[in-house]
């Protein structure tokens, strides 16, 4: 079967790390570690509301600002800064809720999509993974990138043994 033709369900990973907004985000963040992937969807009422990423984080961090430092006649002198803004600061992205800090309103897709149709909102959005939904708007599983590589290569193999 061509790959415009392939739905998502037949390459999708239906084994899906998923959060919910309220969950704690060093939690959510020891779980994507744990289980090897990067990113995941986040589900409320049945319905994925979100998406948090490792890049969720990393963008949460970089909200912290550090004191600064300028060297005037070779002396460091730090500029006037409250540490206690410091501290709250990394306890705020550190102790924040997965809501608080994921992307809202992902795109998904539905699970009689192509794969085709996939790679092409992948490559539209500058995306690496779509949750994929049923018709109601329920997470049944997610598709990513290497899902539609693997469906190539074996897609291939397959075609390349029949000649």
């Amino acid at each position: 079967m061509p790959l415009r033709d392939l739905p998502v369900h037949d390459v999708m990973t239906t084994d899906v790390v998923s959060f919910r907004p309220d969950q704690n985000v060093t939690e959510a963040m020891q779980e994507l570690v744990a289980r090897g992937v990067d990113a995941g969807p986040v589900v409320e009422g049945g319905s994925v509301v979100g998406m948090l990423s490792t890049g969720d984080l990393i963008v949460e961090e970089a909200r912290v600002h550090f004191p600064s430092v300028v060297n005037f006649l070779g002396v460091n002198v730090t500029l006037p800064f409250e540490h206690q803004k410091l501290d709250d600061s990394v306890a705020k992205a550190l102790g924040a809720s997965v809501g608080e800090v994921m992307t809202s309103a992902p795109l998904t897709i539905g699970v009689d999509a192509s794969v085709e149709d996939a790679a092409t909102l992948m490559h539209d959005h500058e995306v690496s993974r779509l949750p994929v939904v049923d018709a109601d708007g329920a997470l049944v599983g997610i598709i990513s990138r290497g899902d539609i590589v693997k469906a190539i290569v074996v897609g291939t193999g397959e075609a390349g043994t029949d000649a």
